[in-house]
């Protein structure tokens, strides 16, 4: 079930992001929607397949499903991953010891790593 909705998941959040890069921007130079003409030319995006306010209505509505859906997947597979924990943390499992679990003193070298002016 938790592999089906990471799925969904995926999918919804490549088409939110495929949706958002369709947008036309406000001012400048972001978007793939193009940022003028609405004759459907090569810069003119979705305007040939749809007049200008009604792709901006079909995209924004769409952005909006597509994030609710997230969410509520992202919701979702939160519940899911907390009903499978086994109860416990990771702070609470003691580490493996080695050997014998006395920890090695380091030793001070014999003589200075850097040279002393004498």
């Amino acid at each position: 079930m938790e592999t089906i909705v990471l799925v969904v998941h995926l999918l919804i959040g490549l088409a939110l992001v495929g949706v958002v890069l369709l947008q036309r921007s406000e001012g400048g130079l972001g978007g793939l929607g193009g940022g003028g003409g609405g004759g459907g030319g090569a810069s003119g995006g979705m305007g040939g397949l749809l007049g200008n306010r009604a792709t901006a209505n079909l995209l924004t509505r769409a952005t909006a499903v597509l994030a609710t859906a997230f969410m509520l997947t992202s919701i979702s597979l939160a519940i899911l991953a907390g009903n499978t924990s086994t109860g416990g943390s990771i702070v609470d499992e003691a580490p493996a010891q080695q050997g014998d679990g006395v920890t090695p003193v380091p030793t001070l070298p014999a003589t200075p790593s850097v040279p002393t002016s004498e």
